[in-house]
């Protein structure tokens, strides 16, 4: 089974059942290995919009990254995601982040995901459960990377619960 992260967030609705909402769904077809704290962050791209809360999961799965893109879309879809704007509001948003060491590149999916190397809000809970991890193609620790990132949107760790565990 493949090692991968996924970055999740919301910023409608309910943000933390729908993050734990996604997770549940995620079970479906993989296995929940870790899970970080939540963070409230300020949108990018289109900063007219609420707060998102973001989270990382460790998953290890069976699919390949293709099927596992097209089953992390219709769990977006379930959970009521409208695509109408790029950066724009969301239910859920749910990315690939890191496959394993795999890199990819091409129409339909990007691994490393392509802009994860300057977004805090993907590095940051990434960092927090797997704080070693070697970033694919920079073969420097992810929590490296993070400390190089100039765009320092607001990141900050919410002092809430938010436990998850595989049923």
């Amino acid at each position: 089974m493949d090692k991968v992260f996924i970055s999740i967030g919301s910023n409608l609705g309910d943000r933390k059942a729908n993050c734990k909402r996604a997770l549940v769904e995620m079970t479906k077809f993989s296995n929940i290995v870790k899970v970080s704290s939540l963070y409230e962050t300020e949108p990018v791209g289109n900063e007219n919009q609420p707060e998102f809360i973001n989270l990382a999961a460790e998953i290890s799965t069976d699919l390949s990254p293709y099927k596992l893109l097209r089953h992390l879309n219709e769990i977006e879809e379930r959970l009521g995601r409208i695509r109408t704007e790029k950066w724009g509001p969301r239910t859920i948003d749910l990315d690939i982040i890191f496959y394993g060491d795999l890199i990819l590149s091409d129409e339909t999916l990007n691994i490393p995901h392509i802009e994860a190397h300057v977004r805090q809000f993907v590095l940051e809970p990434v960092c927090e459960i797997e704080p070693d991890l070697i970033y694919p193609g920079l073969g420097i620790p992810v929590c490296e990377v993070l400390q190089k990132i100039k765009d320092k949107k607001s990141v900050v760790k919410m002092n809430i619960s938010f436990t998850f565990s595989q049923q």
